[in-house]
């Protein structure tokens, strides 16, 4: 599958009165992880945007596994998990320079219309975009 690696220089405002990375922040970091990778797809999101859809998160979940602390050097990687012609699981790894696993997660999407919020086929009305995400998670 395709793997994107973003880095992250922790900044002081991101971490909360235990000195620790607000467990808010992670879910920040997820969407630059993610935009990213559909960047490393061929595509912006925001030109996406231009074409009358939005992409909400339906499903989020996020699991701790060691802090991450201001001043750290971490990476987020995202990828591709599961993908129907409809629905979108990105996941997510957010770790240590040292490879440590700091959080894991995956969020779930859909692709609406901007106005109505009725659900979109990729596969149908962006078929560019549907072959990416096929080739996404078939490459090594």
């Amino acid at each position: 599958m395709k793997i994107n690696e973003l880095p992250i220089k922790v900044r002081y405002q991101e971490t909360d009165m235990m000195g620790v990375v607000y467990h808010a922040n992670y879910l920040v970091w997820f969407e630059m992880g993610r935009t990213s990778l559909i960047e490393d797809l061929g595509f912006k999101y925001h030109e996406i945007e231009k074409q009358g859809v939005v992409s909400p998160v339906v499903d989020a979940s996020v699991s701790f596994k060691q802090p991450v602390r201001y001043g750290d050097d971490v990476y987020v990687k995202t990828w591709v998990e599961d993908y129907d012609g409809l629905r979108i699981t990105y996941g997510y790894q957010v770790y240590h320079a040292d490879g440590k696993v700091a959080v894991e997660g995956e969020t779930k999407h859909v692709i609406v219309k901007k106005e109505s919020f009725r659900p979109v086929s990729i596969r149908r009305s962006f078929p560019e975009w549907h072959e990416a995400y096929v080739h996404a998670m078939e490459e090594q």
